[in-house]
């Protein structure tokens, strides 16, 4: 259905800000993605974007025929949802992001096999560390470490995820070993930090004695990348907080060593992340009690053994 590609291609332009990548979120090339445009246009005899070689925004009738398209996109996604409960095999593109490290070692190598499962889903992964905005990109499931601040979104969690403070042997002899999160600040550690637009991990909090204690770190520099401070770690540049499963193999093998050992970070929460909307979607309901199951068992394959994943609770 040409004209419903069209609806689609528009509304993921308006939602990413280029044509190209409105039509790679379709699986089209730019080329056919911009014949769409044009076509749709064409169709409704109006101009939807203003052009120039920098920037593309929609117009004010192009802004208001999105609100109208996109409730009417969710219309036939429902309608196809509702019709695909009847089915025994659910159908149709679920897309999927996630973090990058848990995307590499735990989400990304499980999608083969639920698609064998369920080959009628198709699984757009996406992975990225930068904060999502689940709505507006048009996620139907998200996995996330972390707090989630979104109460639009429905959340299972898969485990809370114990942290580890790490540096490289050569880092520890060099520049000492800290005895209490507060050397971190006084004995001027380099701490390697996350960071990007939308993070709220400026704090790290450890569970001591006395509760929860936070404190604010200090580093030379940041990444947006997890798996960059892990290696900058590695390298002897400085301490990260890492989930342990993403550090256990250094671990075990010495490249890394584990500090304040008796005041140790927070977990950090593995979870589902889904809108309220996609409730009844029968794709969704077979991709996330499928993938909680098995990320659980892929966690513990990743851990040392006698090492736990503690599956933590729901908070809604």
């Amino acid at each position: 259905m040409p004209y419903l590609e069209s609806i689609r291609v528009f509304t993921r332009t308006v939602e990413l800000g280029s044509i190209t990548a409105g039509g790679r979120d379709n699986r089209l090339t730019p080329a056919v993605a911009s014949n769409r445009i044009r076509e749709l246009e064409e169709r409704l005899g109006v101009r939807l974007f203003n052009r120039t070689t920098r920037k593309l925004t929609p117009t004010e009738v192009g802004r208001a025929y999105y609100e109208t398209a996109k409730r009417v996109l969710e219309a036939i996604e429902e309608s196809e949802a509702a019709v695909a409960s009847f089915s025994l095999q659910p159908k149709g593109a679920l897309m999927v992001t996630t973090p990058l490290g848990i995307g590499r070692r735990i989400v990304a190598p499980l999608i083969p096999a639920f698609h064998a499962a369920f080959p009628g889903i198709e699984v757009r992964l996406r992975l990225s560390d930068r904060k999502v905005d689940y709505l507006a990109e048009g996620v139907d499931v998200a996995f996330a470490l972390g707090t989630l601040e979104d109460s639009s979104l429905k959340m299972r969690t898969i485990a809370d995820c114990e942290r580890v403070l790490v540096a490289a042997p050569a880092y520890v002899a060099e520049h000492g070993t800290p005895e209490t999160p507060h050397d971190l600040i006084a004995q001027n550690h380099n701490c390697l930090l996350l960071r990007f637009p939308g993070s709220r991990e400026y704090y790290w909090t450890f569970a001591t004695h006395d509760g929860p204690l936070k404190i604010t770190p200090h580093g030379a520099f940041d990444a947006d990348e997890a798996d960059i401070l892990t290696d900058w770690a590695l390298q002897g540049a400085g301490i990260a907080n890492r989930p342990r499963f993403e550090v256990a193999g250094h671990l075990a093998s010495g490249a890394l060593v584990p500090l304040l050992p008796g005041t140790p970070p927070l977990p950090i929460r593995f979870a589902c992340l889904y809108p309220h909307r996609r409730l009844q979607d029968p794709k969704v309901q077979a991709f996330i009690p499928w993938m909680t199951e098995r990320c659980r068992q892929r966690l513990k394959e990743l851990l040392a053994p006698g090492e736990q994943v503690l599956t933590g609770t729901d908070t809604r």
